[in-house]
């Protein structure tokens, strides 16, 4: 299998709890990495700690045009745009990868640029409810899901040469290099399923927070560890939180609808003169049950040892797209295998 090396530097923009762990986590890793913030006084503290970072745009864009670096964006929804801008005008040949958690809309972008040939989506699934440099973490991405997106490579696959298979590779490459267990998919599927379980659950945490708080200072203290736990991400940045569900809408409508559906007929039930909620309460705990096997999230599981099923891609083969659409049909990760022609490694 190919190793986790990465065949070129790392330049992150943005150094909040995404991009400040993925930097931490690269430069413990021993990878040569360097990074932009906009806040000076969040730069002068990860300068302060070891850090290689900069408050300025240009230069940072600038030698990572020099140095061939691989460029995450690590900015919220809104500012991609104006970041792709940027990179156009600085970095026009560095290959582009993002952190953000809708897809499609980045993608959107990036074609509106013609940089759809230089650009890999990806999004892990992890973070806390904290923002900012102060809020990066070591080993936040280990045994999490990584999405790696490969619309190009599905939509154009005449049109994949070396420097975007090459860059395909550097991006599972980086995920796995920080713990991460890749799991690929188009980017407008990727957005259909964070929809039903990052999207919609804020969502709900919100009105549930709204809820628990309009009962009063009874209610909040007596609140416990399901009103905490059902409401830990109601404590995200609003900006944050309005940015992924407000750019995701349509897939975040499906999916609340449903959810919708399910309160209403519940509540239909708890009307009637024999009150009864065991069918939402029933297939809620089955589907529990059915998510806790699939990410081994069980209180006693004290291995961490995924439980995705996992597949072996030889990227660029004749069926390595296949390969990618079967394993995002299972929801698998996937291990790359050696190519015939070796790629480069950092070293």
């Amino acid at each position: 299998m190919i190793p986790h090396n990465i065949s070129r530097p790392v330049c992150i923009l943005g150094l909040g709890l995404i991009g400040g762990s993925l930097l931490r986590d690269l430069h413990r890793a021993g990878h040569a990495c360097f990074g932009f913030n906009r806040s000076p006084s969040a730069v002068s503290t990860a300068q302060d700690e070891g850090y290689d970072v900069s408050s300025q745009l240009e230069p940072t864009l600038e030698r990572a045009e020099q140095e061939g670096a691989l460029i995450v964006l690590a900015v919220p929804m809104p500012a991609i745009g104006t970041m792709l801008d940027a990179i156009a005008s600085y970095a026009p040949s560095c290959g582009i990868t993002d952190v953000v958690s809708v897809k499609s809309a980045v993608l959107a972008e990036v074609r509106a640029r013609g940089m759809e040939g230089r650009y890999v989506g990806g999004h892990p699934m992890a973070g806390t409810a904290d923002s900012g440099w102060s809020a990066a973490l070591d080993d936040l991405f280990k045994g999490a899901a990584w999405v790696i997106t490969f619309d190009y490579a599905a939509e154009h696959p005449e049109a994949v040469d070396e420097d975007w298979l090459r860059l395909w590779v550097d991006c599972v490459r980086m995920a796995s290099k920080v713990g991460a267990e890749v799991i690929p998919a188009r980017s407008d599927h990727h957005d259909s399923a964070v929809a039903r379980i990052s999207h919609v659950p804020h969502l709900l945490a919100e009105a549930l927070a709204v809820v628990g708080d309009n009962g009063g200072p009874l209610a909040l203290s007596l609140a416990a560890g399901s009103f905490r736990d059902g409401t830990r991400v109601a404590s995200s940045a609003p900006s944050l939180v309005r940015a992924m569900c407000e750019t995701n809408h349509k897939a975040v409508l499906t999916a609340l609808d449903e959810a919708l559906e399910l309160l209403n007929d519940a509540r239909t039930h708890l009307t009637t003169s024999a009150p009864n909620i065991g069918e939402l309460v029933d297939f809620g705990y089955r589907s529990r049950v059915r998510f806790e096997a699939r990410s081994n999230s069980t209180p006693n599981n004290s291995t961490q040892i995924s439980s995705r099923p996992v597949l072996r891609v030889q990227p660029g083969s004749a069926a390595w797209v296949q390969q990618l659409i079967h394993a995002e049909n299972l929801g698998a990760r996937i291990e790359l295998l050696e190519a015939p022609a070796p790629l480069p490694s950092e070293d």
